[in-house]
């Protein structure tokens, strides 16, 4: 198969997001922190002559929205978030609904899921208990026994929900799972987390139905010290993930097949991470079988750099910082887990500039439909043609790759190498010395429909053309000449600053062209030419950018 064979059937493949809006009201797993969201600065706080951004700043608790729980959230000396491959993430696997099955506080078991679809070794398994129902971004539940007539979406996505019967998770060792997704908030039973203590009331509802139907008490079906040790110590060791809050399209998947993809934020200090969580199923007229063995043999070139407390922020942003809340060896029963806060502006790390961020009007992330963030496009090595403060012109991109209408671009300055995490590391370097675009080169982007951008440096702009010309003289001097020396003006001449200040900022972002900073990771080898590209990033309802995972897939042999 060739690459554009490739890229039409990724391209026509159905497309499932099975993401949670997260939002400042998106509820948290109890006790655990909301997702906080504060305005720093606006685009008419910046000072210098030019316009300034909408800059953020958050404060939140992983286990907000669609999440994976990490093998270091019970076992602190399991693989990190960021060293956990996407492989290990993605590949064939079943959405199986049991909602008929259940109800609250219930278990479910193997049986139960085999009887309803095919699951079969090495699956991703993504369970569908209906309590997805419960979601804050869906409609309110009605019921004429509730308070108000209105059930409790949060008590019912957090606290009522079902859970796994004792061999369950046996059973996903024995089958060898990569994944078990759930569409509520824990992939535990609440009773056999803090939330037995914190919910006294209702575990004794629990407990009754547990008797009523198994004539067991909760300690006996779930022995503390065995539950404790399957859960905390066996299923990290063997690599088992869990990925909870799965909402979304998920009703569109039920009983069948799917390639699965869960891709999160890649931290390094953190024991859960934000994740968008998608499915493809194969094209009108292709066999599953065909697209799951042509997905199988695909290559996915991680483009994200490690989510990391080094992780220099642009400027004078506010970097990431991790508080850890709890451990697992300090809550009651022994049923706890690590625990972290974080806090962060959001320019740091691998991620998409969104709409808001220079454009009040514009959309948000989580506005933004996940196929606008997926598609053909093309990875445009130019490292070769630029150094230290150099333009690169539209004709550069065209000479070493074919670039298409409607394109996603990625730009390989080849600044990378000068990253954070890289042997050659100059942080300088990488952020006030990084090539940027020519003066007529948003409006090419304008011109091919390009659909985002993505770049290996810092910022999509030339650092001349933002604050940094103010902040570093000295450098502006040695861009200026250099200026002269290649296209014969000045700084000014070239990019009047009414015009060209923040240009592929304040002049893409009203046309809904945005752009990704900072890619790394499998850049460093990627050559030029077409792909499939995906940016799946956490569907941050107010939020202006946001992290996420960039891929890049290609045919496999």
């Amino acid at each position: 198969m060739n690459r554009e064979q490739f890229i039409k059937i990724m391209d026509n493949a159905k497309l499932y997001d099975l993401t949670q809006g997260c939002s400042i009201f998106t509820p948290p797993w109890p006790g655990e922190k909301s997702l906080e969201i504060h305005f720093f600065k606006r685009v008419t706080g910046a000072y210098g002559g030019g316009q300034g951004a909408n800059g953020q700043i958050l404060n939140w608790s992983n286990t907000v929205g669609t999440h994976l729980v990490g093998e270091t959230a019970f076992h602190s000396g399991g693989r990190a978030i960021a060293d956990i491959p996407l492989e290990d993430l993605c590949g064939p696997g079943v959405v199986v609904d049991i909602s008929d099955a259940v109800s609250d506080y219930s278990l479910y078991t193997p049986e139960m899921i085999m009887e309803r679809a095919t699951v079969k070794e090495g699956d991703i398994l993504i369970i569908n208990t209906g309590y997805h129902r419960y979601s804050w971004d869906l409609p309110d539940v009605y019921n004429e026994d509730a308070q108000g007539g209105v059930e409790s979406k949060e008590f019912g996505f957090l606290v009522r929900h079902p859970g796994p019967s004792p061999d369950f998770f046996q059973w996903a060792l024995d089958m060898k799972l990569k994944v078990i997704g759930v569409d509520c908030g824990c992939a535990e039973h609440p009773m056999n987390t803090p939330i037995r203590r914190m919910h006294e009331n209702h575990f004794k509802k629990a407990e009754a139905k547990l008797m009523q139907e198994y004539g067991k008490t909760w300690d006996e079906m779930f022995p503390q010290d065995e539950y404790y040790e399957m859960t905390h110590i066996t299923m990290p060791k063997a690599h088992l993930l869990l990925a909870e809050c799965i909402v979304g399209d998920i009703d569109k998947l039920n009983n069948q097949r799917a390639w699965i993809m869960i891709q999160p934020i890649p931290f390094m200090e953190v024991e859960t991470a934000w994740s968008r969580v998608v499915a493809h199923q194969a094209p009108e007229g292709m066999d599953e079988a065909e697209f799951f063995q042509i997905m199988n043999s695909a290559e996915m070139l991680d483009l994200t750099i490690p989510f990391s407390v080094q992780t220099p922020q642009w400027a004078n942003y506010i970097p990431l910082t991790v508080t850890y809340t709890k451990r697992v060896g300090g809550q009651h029963f022994g049923m706890g887990r690590n625990g972290s806060i974080c806090n962060a502006s959001i320019h740091l790390a691998t991620h998409m500039d969104g709409e808001k961020h220079f454009w009040p009007a514009g959309r948000t992330i989580g506005e933004v439909p996940l196929e606008e963030w997926v598609g053909p496009g093309v990875i445009a090595d130019i490292s070769h043609l630029v150094s230290d403060s150099s333009v690169y012109t539209p004709q550069m991109i065209e000479d070493v790759v074919d670039v298409r209408q409607g394109d996603i671009l990625i730009i390989k300055t080849g600044w990378h190498k000068y990253g954070w995490n890289s042997p050659d590391s100059d942080e300088f370097r990488y952020m006030i010395k990084h090539p940027g675009p020519s003066a007529d080169f948003a409006q090419w982007c304008i011109d091919m429909q390009i659909k985002w951008i993505g770049v290996d440096a810092v910022s999509a702009d030339h650092p001349m053309n933002t604050i940094q010309r103010l902040w570093h003289p000295k450098t502006f001097e040695e861009a200026n000449r250099k200026l002269i020396e290649d296209f014969g003006k000045d700084w000014d001449e070239m990019y009047p600053l009414d015009k060209y200040y923040q240009d592929m900022h304040l002049n893409l972002f009203p046309k809904k062209i945005v752009h990704a900073e900072n890619l790394a990771g499998d850049i460093t080898t990627a050559e030029s030419g077409r792909y499939y590209i995906g940016c799946y990033l956490q569907k941050g309802m107010e939020i202006a950018s946001m992290w996420g995972r960039f891929v890049a897939f290609k045919e496999g042999d």
